[in-house]
């Protein structure tokens, strides 16, 4: 399965949306809150969960011991979101200081993340929070910048106003610039869209980056996934637009990084013909994916 990182160049709900992509998926998901300015699902939607003693940064102490004792103690660190036990988070930090303890912990963590994609076949979303960019590169300590670059797809939160476009505008191309160098090429970049006054087809233009998907505004159940409380009306029965949504967004997410695998692995041909060929080819293995 895929591995997304959701970034922002604000607050443009990147948290709800991995929250609400998690809970949607037809497949094992899991949420890794990695948001180096601090979590919030632990003090909203976990806020009836026991969730003393584990998390991010209790991991980080076992990635000092060891990386088998890290890799071990990854599965403890998990809160289900659901009674079949489908949908888990890695609850992430309560407090933006320890940061700097984790600069050692997110190239082991990406591991492991990929290894439950790969091998355990989840779904894994990454809350990455809001890109923090020094001299064109992302900070080393304001960033998680290893699980961006190790990402399948870095999805870029934003809303469809003026100004989330303008902030957003800003990042591209050091993002593309820093995939290129560090990551797995500049096309795992793509927008997830928070609809508004913008369509997507506007703000792929504004951007110069793909609409992969888009989420509607629905501000009733992301206050729910953010800051806990009584569900609203209708979410238990997965009537809300945000969930319906977001279980077709996790479709398009697969597709699109089923599409980048093959051609990683079919390089493009320059001949026209075998090029279509190929475009055909993986828009079929994607449908049939889905």
């Amino acid at each position: 399965m895929t591995v997304t990182a959701l970034v922002s160049a604000k607050s443009c709900g990147v948290t709800a949306s991995a929250l609400a992509l998690t809970l949607a998926s037809r497949r094992t998901s899991l949420l890794a809150e990695c948001d180096p300015a601090g979590g919030t699902v632990r003090a909203g939607l976990l806020s009836s969960t026991p969730t003393r003693g584990v998390g991010l940064y209790h991991l980080a102490e076992a990635e000092r011991t060891s990386p088998e004792v890290f890799a071990q103690a990854v599965p403890s660190h998990l809160v289900s979101l659901d009674e079949a036990g489908h949908r888990k988070v890695l609850p992430g930090m309560t407090d933006p200081t320890q940061a700097a303890a984790l600069t050692r912990t997110w190239p082991a963590l990406s591991q492991v993340l990929h290894i439950l994609a790969a091998d355990a076949e989840y779904d894994v979303y990454i809350d990455a929070g809001r890109l923090a960019v020094d001299a064109g590169r992302l900070h080393p300590t304001l960033s998680c910048a290893p699980l961006i670059y190790g990402a399948d797809l870095v999805l870029l939160t934003v809303r469809g106003t003026e100004q989330s476009l303008a902030l957003a505008r800003h990042l591209i191309r050091p993002l593309r610039a820093e995939l290129d160098a560090h990551g797995s090429g500049a096309d795992a970049l793509a927008v997830l869209l928070i609809e508004g006054g913008y369509r997507a087809h506007q703000v792929s233009e504004a951007l110069e980056v793909p609409v992969l998907a888009a989420l509607p505004w629905d501000p009733a159940t992301a206050g729910y996934l953010t800051e806990g409380g009584t569900p609203p009306r209708g979410y238990g029965g997965r009537r809300s637009p945000l969930l319906h949504r977001a279980r077709s967004a996790t479709e398009q997410i697969e597709a699109a990084a089923q599409r980048r695998r093959l051609r990683r692995h079919w390089p493009r041909p320059d001949h026209p013909q075998m090029a279509g060929v190929l475009d055909r080819l993986t828009a079929q293995a994607t449908e049939g994916g889905g």
